[in-house]
């Protein structure tokens, strides 16, 4: 059917036809779409297509009387198609604004969450409230009919925010929640910054991108003030090479991230490096559970978001555990400080989850296996999990260590060098344990990783191994185990610094 209307000469003065299972568009010559529905009514019948013309709406500017008088006429290019609008700037301003009321309704119940669960809530906003519910209008609507509405939207989602979770967050701070997970923010993403991304993506894939559409130039161009020259793109680019809204969006986030960076200080620009990690942001992304010992309470899942954002949450107070050092606004000492036991509570927490992953992982293990490691005989200390035939038939001692990127020592490298400072201290490790590791046969394994989640290179090695074993055995794709092992060390990491930060909060009165 559809390639008789293809061949039809009286049909070649069409400008569009498409379909979406058995709803279609045809838009031209008031003569082609006459001989298109002739054709439609002939042949579709027998395949059975059968035209409602009560359900059917036409929109044109001439004579609409040869037409069948129950299909509804309308002389506006003012409509709704499959939940986009077609038409000029107040209509499409009208339509977003219904919309935003409707999502308003949804935010509303949000918040009721958000004062029984902030975790939740915020899963919710990312995942229902969000940039996803106006997405399919980005991709269907010009920007320079759009943006006012989107803009009002991204001001609903950034109140919801801080309903949800008692936070109002400085502008450098929500800039960094807009960025997606793997950049370090919260992925909420803003509707005013991605749609351009989002029309010139949708128009590429059509087939329609061509250099004489006004609405793709200009959101072209748009979309190109928002990137650095090397990523801009161009009419040439999409038809040659047609770019999904993912990574011209990813285009967009690597000059946001860049910009954030560039004006921050040294030490928030070693936290965003670190929070910008490899699965860092895991922990964000699990499924809030208590069951599964997968959830924080709102305190603490507040007190991590602002940690998490680089909100100031101290101003120079005495640490009320050492009595000596001030606490900085990141909470770098109130994560290093020795006093209170919050360190070692931590670093413990961290070695039982990963070795109730290797239980669940078939491999066994032992916790706290006398070793003798480390240079100073009169402070031996045991392997924190040692994993039978790991490396090469030998077993690995594997050694977990936490350690902060803002440390002064190493917070200008950290600055500079995403995972530097993982890295140093996995160095460390082998040099302090290598010696006695090899006379008794092992392999030393550090596993180091910075407060933020940002694991050492060998321990993502290593991680990975795991989580090759936790695929079998769970009967699950390796990518789905690599998320669920991050999320769950670096929910037990996060959880462990919210309430050392939490204890000393309280204390100080902050």
């Amino acid at each position: 059917m559809l390639s008789a209307i293809a061949s039809d000469p009286i049909c070649f003065d069409l400008l569009f036809h498409a379909w979406y299972i058995d709803d279609g568009v045809i838009a031209g010559s008031k003569q082609a779409v006459v001989q298109a529905l002739s054709i439609i009514q002939e042949l579709g019948p027998p395949l059975g297509l059968v035209i409602n013309s009560s359900k059917c709406e036409l929109y044109g500017d001439c004579d609409l009387q040869p037409f069948p008088s129950e299909m509804k006429k309308c002389k506006a290019f003012n409509f709704e198609i499959l939940g986009a609008p077609i038409g000029d700037t107040i209509f499409c301003a009208r339509f977003i604004a219904e919309k935003r009321a409707g999502a308003s309704k949804f935010l509303a119940l949000l918040k009721e969450v958000g004062s029984l669960d902030s975790q939740v809530a915020l899963v919710l906003l990312r995942q229902c409230g969000g940039f996803c519910r106006f997405v399919h209008i980005a991709r269907c609507t010009p920007p320079s009919l759009a943006s006012e509405g989107l803009h009002l939207f991204d001001i609903d989602v950034r109140q919801s925010f801080s309903d949800c979770l008692s936070i109002d967050p400085p502008n450098t701070a929500w800039q960094q929640t807009q960025l997606c997970l793997s950049r370090g923010g919260l992925g909420l993403r803003s509707l005013s910054q991605h749609s351009a991304a989002a029309y010139v993506a949708s128009f590429a894939v059509s087939g329609y991108a061509t250099n004489t559409s006004h609405h793709l130039l200009q959101s072209i161009n748009c979309f190109n003030s928002l990137v650095s020259p090397a990523d801009a793109t161009s009419t040439d680019e999409l038809l040659t090479s047609p770019k999904n809204q993912k990574e011209l969006s990813s285009r967009i986030e690597h000059s946001q991230f860049h910009a954030l960076f560039e004006s921050s200080s040294l030490p928030n620009r070693a936290r965003l490096l670190s929070v910008a990690s490899p699965h860092a942001a895991s922990w964000l992304s699990v499924v809030p559970s208590p069951g599964l010992n997968l959830h924080l309470e709102s305190a603490e899942f507040q007190t991590a978001i602002k940690w998490w954002l680089g909100i100031d949450l101290f101003s120079g107070e005495k640490c009320p555990c050492c009595l000596t050092l001030s606490l900085d606004p990141l909470g770098h000492h109130a994560l290093t400080c020795r006093y209170n036991g919050d360190v070692v509570s931590r670093h413990n927490r961290v070695r039982d989850s990963f070795f109730e992953s290797c239980r669940q992982a078939g491999i066994g293990g032992q916790m706290e296996v006398g070793s003798g490691l480390g240079h100073d005989a009169r402070r031996t200390r045991p392997a924190d999990v040692l994993v039978p035939n790991w490396v090469l038939g030998k077993p690995a001692a594997f050694d977990i260590t936490v350690t902060s990127p803002l440390t002064p020592i190493t917070l200008h490298e950290a600055s500079v060098t995403s995972g530097s400072t993982a890295q140093v201290a996995e160095n460390r490790k082998h040099a302090s344990n290598d010696t006695k590791c090899s006379e008794l046969g092992w392999v030393c394994v550090p596993l180091a990783v910075e407060v933020y989640g940002c694991w050492g290179p060998e321990a993502q090695t290593n991680l990975s191994r795991l989580a090759a074993r936790l695929a079998i055995r769970s009967n699950c794709c390796k990518s789905q185990a690599t998320s669920a092992l991050y999320g769950r060390l670096n929910l037990v990491l996060v959880r462990a610094n919210a309430r050392a930060l939490l204890s000393r909060l309280m204390a100080t009165g902050c």
